[in-house]
C-alpha cells in the first residue's frame, strides 16, 4: 500500500521524541470501536481522526511519541506533562468529536461510535521501548504495509525521521512479543 498523496511533513507533530518515562504517567492506550465497526474507513476520516489525536494530545498537556491510527481502533504512547489525570477528559473529547464528524459524514447522528479504550501505565524503560516500537510497527502486525513507515496514518515515519538512526535501530530492535495490549482488531485497508 502506498503512503497516500499526502506527504507526512505536512502533519502538525507535537514534538520531537524524548524517549525517557514521565513522573507524571507514561501510558500505551488503545481504544476501539463498538463491534469493531469500520467506522473510520477512508483517507478522509482517517486523517481526520489522527488529526484530532494531536490537536487533543497537546490541548491536555500529552506529549505522544508514538501512534497508530486504523479503520476501528487506534493506539498510542504518550506522556502526561502536567497531570495523568486528564487521561479520561482527554479521551472522551477526543472520542465525542470524532464520533460526530463520522456521524455527520454518514448522516446518522447519534450513534454510538466508541466501544471502550484500554490504558496500561508503563513503569519499566524495557518495557515503554518494546511499546513505542509495537505501536510505531502496528500497520505491519495487522498486515497493511510491509514497512512501517509506508503506513501513513501511524508515527513511524516521522519517528525516522526525527531521531537519529542509533534511536530507530535501538526503538525497532525491542521485542514486542510479551507486550499485553488489547489489538485483536481485523482492519479496513484504506488506499
Amino acid at each position: 500500500m502506498e503512503c497516500g498523496d499526502k506527504s507526512p511533513h505536512s502533519k502538525d507533530w507535537p514534538h520531537a521524541p524524548i524517549h525517557r518515562l514521565s513522573g507524571k504517567g507514561t501510558y500505551i492506550i488503545t481504544a476501539g470501536t463498538l463491534n469493531k465497526e469500520h467506522f473510520f474507513r477512508d483517507a478522509g476520516i482517517l486523517d481526520l481522526l489522527e488529526a484530532e489525536l494531536l490537536h487533543k494530545a497537546k490541548q491536555y498537556s500529552w506529549q505522544l511519541e508514538a501512534w497508530a491510527v486504523f479503520s476501528n481502533h487506534y493506539h498510542f504512547v504518550g506522556h502526561a506533562i502536567e497531570d495523568a489525570k486528564t487521561l479520561k477528559p482527554f479521551l472522551t473529547h477526543l472520542h465525542a468529536d470524532a464520533a460526530r464528524e463520522v456521524n455527520d459524514r454518514d448522516n446518522e447522528a447519534g450513534r454510538q461510535v466508541w466501544y471502550n479504550f484500554w490504558e496500561t501505565e508503563l513503569t519499566f524503560e524495557k518495557s515503554y521501548l518494546a511499546c513505542l516500537n509495537y505501536v510505531h510497527q502496528n500497520a505491519v502486525k495487522h498486515g497493511l504495509v510491509l514497512v512501517a513507515n509506508q503506513y501513513r496514518w501511524c508515527s513511524a515515519a516521522w519517528f525516522e525521521r526525527t531521531t537519529t538512526p542509533a534511536q530507530v535501530k535501538t526503538i525497532y530492535s525491542f521485542k514486542t512479543d510479551k507486550i499485553r495490549v488489547v489489538d485483536d482488531f481485523d482492519v479496513f485497508a484504506v488506499q
